[in-house]
């Protein structure tokens, strides 16, 4: 099968295109013909050598965690989920084989059926994404109403949904972002949208319950900034890995709450959102799509920063 691959870690210029053996599936895992597979930050920091990197064996390692696609081999024919199924999902490299890949092998509970109303470039945008925002706003911040919600980087992948997740239990949401997105993040949901290339949200807003930070301490330590806008005792949900080693301690000097979090490929909890998205009531943006081979250039545009929603490549005809 044709699958961008990386020999070693380093710039976008390793990721290439090569021929590689169509993986094989075992126990209750599907094999999935991928139509479009999308562009994460997980997957750039692994290319470059952070990441999941320190779990990679040997190269070449295909990289990749969200597709959408069809089933070639279900895992037992009394699954309720059929050879031909329109689906979608996501896997984790390195565990398993990335979706940068025209077929992939993923455990059943990783997986759920596509919602008829999206694309599969559009559902390849969903899984990793909504997940982790699901995780963050519903199952760790208990989002509800009545809660004053800061999501710094609402215009990324995790922030667009994290806002409309917010939005849709009743929090009043507050988000960061650049002049360009105002209006986009107020029609997703925001009361309040921080500009911030004009002001410091530390300088506008205060006594917040909870404050989901997609940024961590890479960019004018808006992690630790983040800490003096919580009322006492409120939640930081820090997603960025490895981006605020200190967490910890300087949460508990400030007399706060701090977490970390980390997605799981929850087939379940996917099938969840995918009746938000049916309904109408969460929507996904797509901003580019790139065709397979032009992986390097997908991820180059990735880490400009300037990313509205999601980058997705096509991997295989639909």
């Amino acid at each position: 099968m044709r699958a961008i691959v990386i020999d070693a870690t380093g710039s976008p210029d390793v990721l290439h295109l090569s021929e590689i053996a169509r993986p094989i599936t075992v126990n209750a895992e599907f094999l999935v013909k991928v139509v479009a597979a999308s562009v994460n930050p997980i997957d750039a920091k692994s290319r470059a050598g952070a990441g999941v990197a320190a779990a990679f064996g040997a190269f070449p390692v295909v990289l990749g965690n969200d597709f959408s696609g069809h089933v070639v081999e279900s895992p037992y024919t009394s699954h309720p989920i059929k050879v031909g199924d329109e689906v979608y999902g996501m896997t984790m490299v390195p565990r398993f084989g990335g979706t940068y890949a025209e077929y992939v092998a993923v455990p059943a509970t990783c997986i759920a059926k596509k919602p008829t109303s999206l694309s599969h470039v559009e559902a390849a945008a969903v899984p990793l994404a909504a997940l982790t925002a699901w995780g963050a706003v519903v199952d760790v911040a208990k989002a509800h109403e009545g809660q004053r919600i800061l999501i710094h980087a609402g215009s990324g992948g995790v922030g667009h949904f994290a806002i409309q997740f917010a939005n849709y239990f009743g929090a009043r949401v507050i988000t960061t972002g650049s002049t360009r997105n105002t209006g986009w993040l107020r029609d997703l949901g925001a009361s309040q949208v921080i500009d911030h290339t004009l002001s410091r949200f530390e300088d506008v807003t205060s006594d917040l319950d909870v404050v989901i930070d997609l940024v961590g301490n890479l960019t004018e330590e808006t992690a630790t900034r983040s800490l003096g806008v919580l009322k006492p005792g409120g939640l930081i949900v820090s997603v960025p890995s490895g981006a605020w080693p200190t967490m910890a301690e300087d949460a508990a000097a400030a007399g706060v709450r701090a977490t970390g979090y980390k997605v799981p490929a929850d087939g379940a909890t996917l099938s969840v959102i995918s009746r938000l998205l049916e309904s109408g009531d969460i929507r996904v943006f797509v901003d580019q799509v790139f065709d397979l081979d032009q992986a390097a250039e997908a991820h180059t545009a990735l880490e400009t920063g300037h990313t509205r929603g999601k980058i997705v490549l096509t991997v295989s005809p639909g």
